[in-house]
This record gives structure tokens, sequence and C-alpha cells, in this order.
């Protein structure tokens, strides 16, 4: 069972692959990329999943049930948390995929066992790469996006990459949640000229969820 008091998603098997998961949840020392003497390479937290929480992830779901979403992507998918949400409701609306990307292989496994796992693993595309080439074509319009990427270093943000890349492959209508408050995507997102409406959400320190308007 899912150790939260309650979950929207209503199969057990689902919640017991998030509820180990969670349980094994783990920050290198240091706090990982983002403490100020760690290494940024991607490949040195092979084993760590930097992952949405469940509470990100549960409104995720309802989002997309409410969407009737049937085509999602994700940067970046780490060990398949967010994707397992992702899967599970559009499994539920009646099938689609979730388009994500990871540039760490051993991620990509681990990521595709869980969804094996969880019995999610046919509505899941999972490309492995550099999101900015993994995502730039999606096959079509997609219902929501979830930004969850790589902190880079001086330039631009990875997050603020992805969005450009990604926001005119979204539908009308269709959202973005983004977890790591790059001051630069925050900037594009609140842009009235970026075809968006955003707020910020009290979710895991501030969740930024927004709406594709034009």
């Amino acid at each position: 069972m899912n150790d939260r008091p309650h979950s929207p998603i209503q199969d057990p098997r689902v919640n017991a692959v998030i509820a180990r998961m969670q349980a094994a949840r783990q920050r290198p020392p240091g706090g990982g990329p983002r403490g100020s003497f760690n290494s940024r390479d991607p490949h040195a937290y092979a084993e760590q999943g930097f992952s949405i929480h469940p509470e990100q992830g549960e409104l995720i779901y309802l989002l997309c049930r409410g969407l009737r979403a049937t085509r999602v992507a994700e940067f970046a998918t780490s060990v398949g948390m967010s994707t397992l949400y992702f899967a599970a409701a559009l499994r539920d609306n009646g099938g689609g995929t979730v388009i994500g990307s990871e540039i760490v292989p051993a991620k990509v496994e681990t990521a595709r066992r869980n969804l094996a796992e969880a019995g999610l693993a046919d509505y899941a595309d999972i490309r492995e790469g550099d999101a900015r080439k993994t995502l730039s074509d999606l096959g079509g319009p997609v219902d929501f996006v979830l930004i969850d990427g790589w902190p880079g270093e001086g330039g631009p943000s990875l997050a603020r990459e992805v969005i450009e890349i990604v926001t005119p492959q979204l539908l009308v209508g269709g959202y973005v949640m983004n977890d790591n408050a790059e001051p630069d995507y925050i900037a594009f997102i609140r842009d009235p000229q970026n075809g968006s409406v955003s707020m910020t959400l009290p979710l895991k320190g501030g969740t930024e969820l927004s709406l594709k308007v034009k």
C-alpha cells in the first residue's frame, strides 16, 4: 500500500511500487548536484533518484485524468516516479504514452523495471539521451509536460531550453509542471507573450503549475 493517507490511484500494484520507491528515497551527502562543492555530472548520481514527491504525482494523475490525456512528456524521467503517475493516468483514461527523457543509462533501466513491476511498461516511451534532442520531436501534440531536469552550470538552464522546445508541441488547455523554479524558466513561463498563465503551488517547497492558453 502507498504510505500516504489516501491516493487517487486505486491500483494496489502501482501504489506498492510508489511506496517502495518513496521508502528508498535517498539524497547524496552535501545535497547532490545543488550542493556548492558537489559534481554537476548527472552520471555521478546513477544510484540516486531525484524525483517528484507523491503529492505532486497525485496532482499530475488527477489533472491528466481530468484532461483525458493520452500523450504527455517529461524531463527528466530519473528512476520513473513521475512516469508511474503519468502512465497510471493514461492507462486509466483508456490508453496513451508518456514520453520520457533520461540521460543516465542506469536510471533508464531502473525506470523501466519500476514500470514493469507496476504493470505500466506498455504506456511509456523512455528516450535515452539529452532532452534537447530526445524531446525535440514528440510525434504530435501533448496534453501535459513535466519539467524536472538537471541543474546546469552557467548560461540558460536546461529547464528554460527544454520548455522552449516543448511549448510549441503542447496543446492549448494543456499543463506544464516545474519542480525546481529555475529563474529563467519562471521568467519564460510567466511572460504572457509565451502563451501561458501560471501560479506557484505549496508543494515540495514550491511547484510551478502553468496552463497554456494560446
